[in-house]
């Protein structure tokens, strides 16, 4: 490879030019409401209809920018410069989103710019580090078409469409292509990540109440079982009015009989639970405390008060950590009511990321010991071990050189709490784009929740890094 700083001053210029067709590039992708819906599901289209528009978007990006592109049935799609080599490094990034939710203060399916910063759906986790993956390939096809060198290896950008609910477009992908030589994924945050905590999810259902005499008729919070529930409502029977007070509102349905509850909490991610406030938590004991129960009721808002006391494993009995991944966090997602033959009844996500102090079974059996003991039962069970790649591979230290030589900086690897794609590859890292130590205006939201935004000069920057690091490993597997 040629000089580094050269490098990085091609890579520099490079995204001067192109910048404002990646923020174009966002924008065509944020536009698609690309959550999964599998009720929706045909042939081609797994995931349902928005995925599959995500996906095709995505690739018709890819093939705008010079790459060979690949849509296969629907699940996964690929872009190619193809190499010397048919081996082959790899940026594996998706184009899937939670669900949008409310709070926000744009319209978080399209591109908003504001002092600096990329608000909408997706800018952040993932279609904006998505588009920067695709640019970074596009560099090298505008590099061999100019200097008629091809890379030594391939270069292959990956498009997934299910990361979010499940991430069963890698594992199809696996069972059809060769692993990687290398890859990353541009969904994480710098310097790198090198591992990730295990990742348990849970669902706990209540003894089941007779429609017609339950005094919660309904109960419902959140938007998906991988994030701090935001806000939460549910329906109660009751004579007298209640109170309304700090964080709940209450809204009279039927004078008398029926009121609606609404609880503002604030939500965020369930691997970074810092600063969230579980609406859930925040409903069930102002139901509790009020007494807007019956006993049958009682026991499984009794349990929820319990499991959300806490984030960091308290509620369920099991607060650890180790050196490597930190506290364990565990979060209850979303909750609601399912109606069947006259009988109710309540159900509750649970996710949880885990430290190496403790495994998946031993998680397992607190829950299933704290749902019995209040009358409650496990239906639901899904687990994936923690996941480590060497700091001291050679591929892992040329990334995070780069980061630093970019950055001006003298940072190391870290662990997160998050999953991402880099757990199903061999050879593997989370790498970028979110800085923390660029820390955002509060005005600016966080992944999963509203008003999700990102620096532009933040991505600018990662895109740089992105060009110079691919090279780096090119060098290093050729």
């Amino acid at each position: 490879m040629q000089d580094i700083e050269q490098m990085v001053k091609e890579a520099q210029a490079f995204v001067e030019d192109v910048w404002e067709d990646v923020v174009a590039d966002i924008d065509y992708l944020v536009q698609v409401d690309s959550v999964e819906d599998k009720g929706r599901a045909a042939d081609g289209m797994p995931f349902g209809p928005g995925p599959h528009e995500a996906l095709t978007r995505a690739l018709a990006v890819a093939d705008r920018l010079g790459l060979a592109t690949t849509d296969h049935e629907g699940y996964i799609g690929f872009g190619d410069l193809v190499g010397k080599a048919s081996r082959y490094v790899a940026t594996v990034a998706h184009a899937d989103i939670v669900p949008v939710g409310e709070g926000w203060d744009t319209d978080p399916l399209r591109v908003t710019r504001r002092d600096g910063y990329l608000l909408g759906r997706g800018v952040l986790d993932d279609k904006g580090p998505l588009v920067l993956s695709l640019y970074a390939a596009h560099f090298f096809v505008r590099r061999q078409a100019a200097m008629g060198e091809r890379l030594p290896l391939t270069l292959r950008c990956i498009v997934g469409c299910n990361e979010e609910t499940g991430m069963e477009d890698v594992e199809h992908y696996l069972r059809h292509y060769p692993q990687p030589e290398f890859c990353f994924t541009p969904d994480a945050c710098f310097p790198l990540i090198c591992g990730e905590k295990g990742h348990a999810t849970a669902r706990v259902c209540s003894a089941p109440v007779q429609a017609s005499e339950a005094r919660v008729v309904r109960l419902e919070g959140g938007t998906v079982s991988n994030a701090v529930a935001g806000q939460a409502s549910a329906l109660v029977r009751c004579v007298t009015p209640p109170s309304p007070c700090d964080g709940i509102t209450v809204e009279t349905v039927e004078e008398g009989r029926l009121y609606r509850l609404h609880a503002q909490g604030v939500g965020g991610h369930a691997s970074t639970p810092e600063g969230t406030q579980n609406a859930i938590g925040m409903l069930v004991r102002y139901v509790l405390e009020r007494g807007l129960c019956d006993a049958e009721e009682r026991a499984f808002l009794e349990f929820e008060r319990d499991l959300l006391s806490d984030a960091y494993g308290a509620g369920i009995g099991l607060a650890t950590r180790d050196e490597a991944f930190g506290r364990l966090t565990c979060v209850g997602g979303t909750v609601c009511t399912e109606e069947r033959d006259g009988w109710l009844r309540m159900y509750q996500t649970i996710d949880m990321r885990y430290p190496t102090s403790v495994t998946g079974d031993e998680l397992r059996a607190r829950v299933e010991t704290l749902a019995k003991g209040h009358g409650c039962r496990m239906v639901d069970w899904d687990d994936a071990a923690p996941f480590y790649q060497s700091p001291d591979d050679a591929e892992v230290r040329a990334l995070v050189d780069t980061y630093n030589l970019v950055r001006g900086c003298d940072e190391g690897p870290i662990t997160i709490g998050g999953g991402t794609y880099a757990r199903h590859f061999a050879k593997a890292v989370a790498f970028g784009p979110d800085d923390p130590s660029c820390p955002a205006p509060g005005w600016v939201g966080q992944e999963h929740g509203p008003n999700e935004g990102v620096s532009e000069a933040e991505l600018r920057r990662a895109l740089v890094i992105y060009i110079v690091g691919i090279a780096r490993l090119m060098d290093i597997l050729a």
